[in-house]
């Protein structure tokens, strides 16, 4: 096709067998968007494409990747809000009928389905970085790196000592958004797969913590994605998800600091009656 369509915060390019996507660098982008830079999206790596009302007199033309194409929705695991998500492109409502013409154009196309392979969308590049609120994370394509702070670590984690983890020795990452209670970036190791269960966030060498200010989605999440990237990349087999129950002893800690957080009004009445719930569960 070879057209432009330029919406808010985008602009989507379409070539005979990709989605180039480039992304605003304005102050009103989200900073993820601008972050991501641009994007080139090979149309084997998405299953449909659909066009719905938006917000405010707008429409959106989204498309729809499919499981295991991109590293970045891997590492999101559907974290992200609507606000940024790189495959919604926002348009005003007037245009509703072009959003509709290349909608028609792309579908015959999209001619995969089903979980891909691999990773058809490349990753955020490294070298990548970011301060969580309890270290400092660092990758190089190589090896992830932690380095703590003496003002946010836990004992454990001072204890254990700055941390290096080469990608051979990890089996994927654990991204929780730092815009949700208990953020937190975990790598998976992979000689600890199948363990009864995780150490918590803030005791475990191989996390970093996030926190109000620290590791921010645009910086967390593409590093997510590149660390994810390079262990697929290596044949690294994924890490299945703990299994088992959590010390009661633990459990009953982790609703303490609940609870002072709730008292001091950083957790909402809903958050705090969630994530109790959340945690006796796991008892």
């Amino acid at each position: 096709m070879g057209d432009v369509l330029a919406g808010f915060h985008a602009a989507w390019e379409f070539e005979s067998d990709s989605v180039r996507i480039r992304y605003e660098r304005g102050i009103r982008t989200p900073k993820l968007f601008q972050t991501l830079g641009e994007r080139l999206v090979p149309l084997a790596a998405l299953e449909s494409v659909t066009v719905t009302p938006g917000k405010r007199g707008t429409v959106v033309l989204r498309a729809q990747p499919r499981p295991g194409a991109d590293p970045l929705l891997e590492a999101a695991a559907g974290q992200l809000k609507d606000g940024s998500d790189p495959y919604r492109l926002v348009l005003p409502a007037e245009r509703a009928t072009l959003a509709e013409y290349y909608a028609d154009e792309l579908r015959p196309l999209l001619t995969a389905s089903g979980p891909a392979e691999k990773f058809l969308v490349a990753a955020p590049e490294a070298p990548r970085q970011f301060k969580a609120y309890d270290g400092k994370a660092s990758f190089d394509g190589a090896a992830v790196h932690f380095r703590w702070s003496w003002t946010g670590a836990s004992t454990a984690k001072w204890k254990a000592g700055d941390q290096r983890f080469a990608v051979a020795d990890l089996g994927g990452v654990e991204w929780r958004s730092p815009e949700v209670f208990e953020g937190h970036l975990r790598l998976l190791r992979r000689d600890l797969a199948g363990a009864a269960a995780p150490v918590p966030a803030d005791q475990d060498p191989a996390t970093v913590v996030f926190g109000l200010g620290y590791g921010p989605v645009h910086e967390s999440l593409p590093f997510a994605a590149a660390v994810l990237e390079a262990v697929r990349a290596r044949g690294a087999a994924a890490v299945p998800a703990p299994t088992g129950r959590r010390d009661p002893a633990d459990i009953a800690e982790r609703i303490r600091h609940l609870g002072e957080l709730h008292q001091a009004g950083l957790v909402t009445d809903e958050e705090f009656s969630a994530k109790k719930a959340e945690l006796l569960a796991e008892l």
